[in-house]
């Protein structure tokens, strides 16, 4: 019997090259997994499901690279993707680990890393379009400070956004169809990130001078580091037709970026999550930006990947089955009914309806009174989550 839960393509599932690559290494401890090369990890990525890889810049082509070898190196690659039938839907840029950005790359108060960082970031982008990449992510790790002492943040965001309007004018002017993803974090590895949040990102594109071109790219452990909603997040970048990218994984509230595999922390709101994806009908990757436990061999990175498209597929069916259950469907139903035609004054304003709201005799007393029986429809949600139901 074929498994209901296995990957397909169609369920655009990614991981990148330093997800499923991650070596084990943390800030108190060295390496527990040998590191695998580019084309080692699309054979593994190949071998449990997944539709697409993800890159930066230097997890392919190493910073010190030759010509020669970036050349060798990306034809490897291109070999290994045309062998395996894997795509590459995202690249990005690694503007975070070498000590050049230790003050940041767009942000940076000098002008000589800013530069760098532009022509940087212009090679990776020409690198993501020669291997098929259509959307481009911008996650600014060291676009911050650990004192306010150290930069105007005034002046921060015109640097950013210097940065974002020059890349876009490349991209135009090279004819890449690619749309930018800007990913938002609180804090780490700077103590304060600038645009720390999805929404502070949503208000910065507006200021751009291209805005039709970007958008944002969530990630769930970022949104739960600061305690927030990951789902009214999401939410919104929707409404604003901005969500171009997402990054899945999971987090324990308020603690480091764990980068846990997707749902392995708070599966009520992965469920949430996989729900509004699948019924707003949401047709970008479903990329897990997540780490298998420092505890794992390879095989265990396998089944970390595996984890994470299989937790996905149940809660995509589970969203299915509380959408129609009826009892589920019932609640809902009665809590949004318009039982006095009070509903034909909303919406669009007209001065008609102005007259007839302030002339409509409400009864505050049985507003406050009635019971929206949202216990039992969390109950329900739990009860579909367990298999009970």
């Amino acid at each position: 019997m074929p498994d209901r839960y296995e990957p397909k393509p169609e369920h655009k599932f990614t991981f990148g090259l330093w997800t499923v690559g991650n070596i084990g290494r943390d800030p108190f401890g060295g390496p527990v997994r040998d590191p695998l090369s580019p084309v080692d990890l699309v054979h593994l990525l190949a071998e449990v499901g997944a539709y697409g890889v993800n890159f930066h810049d230097n997890d392919l082509v190493p910073i010190d690279a030759t010509p020669a070898e970036r050349d060798r190196i990306v034809c490897e690659f291109r070999d290994a993707l045309e062998a395996t039938g894997l795509v590459v839907p995202m690249a990005t840029t690694n503007l975070f680990t070498d000590p050049a950005f230790k003050d940041g790359a767009f942000t940076s108060n000098d002008p000589k890393v800013r530069a760098y960082a532009l022509q940087k970031t212009m090679q990776a982008m020409d690198l993501g379009v020669e291997l098929g990449a259509k959307v481009y992510v911008f996650w600014g790790g060291r676009e911050g400070t650990e004192t306010d002492a150290a930069k105007d943040p005034v002046e921060g965001l015109k640097r950013m956004r210097e940065a974002l309007n020059f890349l876009c004018e490349y991209a135009i002017d090279q004819g890449y169809d690619l749309k930018f993803a800007l990913e938002a974090k609180p804090n780490e590895p700077r103590g304060d990130m600038y645009l720390s949040t999805t929404g502070a990102m949503l208000g910065f594109i507006e200021t751009l001078d291209h805005p039709e071109m970007v958008g944002v790219n969530p990630e769930v452990a970022h949104e739960h580091m600061a305690g927030l909603n990951f789902l009214h997040h999401v939410a919104q970048a929707w409404d604003a037709g901005k969500l171009f990218h997402i990054d899945l994984n999971d987090q324990a509230f308020g603690r480091y970026d764990q980068d846990f595999r997707f749902g392995a922390v708070n599966l009520k709101s992965a469920f949430f999550l996989v729900k509004f994806l699948e019924d707003v009908g949401y047709d970008g990757s479903r990329h897990f930006d997540a780490h298998a436990y420092r505890t794992e061999s390879y095989e265990g990175v396998k089944e970390f990947a595996r984890g994470c498209m299989r937790t996905y597929l149940i809660l995509k069916e589970k969203a299915e089955q509380w959408n129609a259950d009826e009892e589920i469907q019932a609640i809902l139903q009665e809590v949004n009914a318009d039982t006095d035609g009070v509903g034909s004054m909303l919406g669009a304003y007209s001065a008609e309806k102005a007259e007839q709201l302030k002339a409509y005799p409400f009864d505050r007393a049985a507003l406050g009174a009635r019971g929206l029986n949202y216990e039992r429809l969390d109950q329900l949600t739990v009860e579909v989550l367990l298999g009970v139901r």
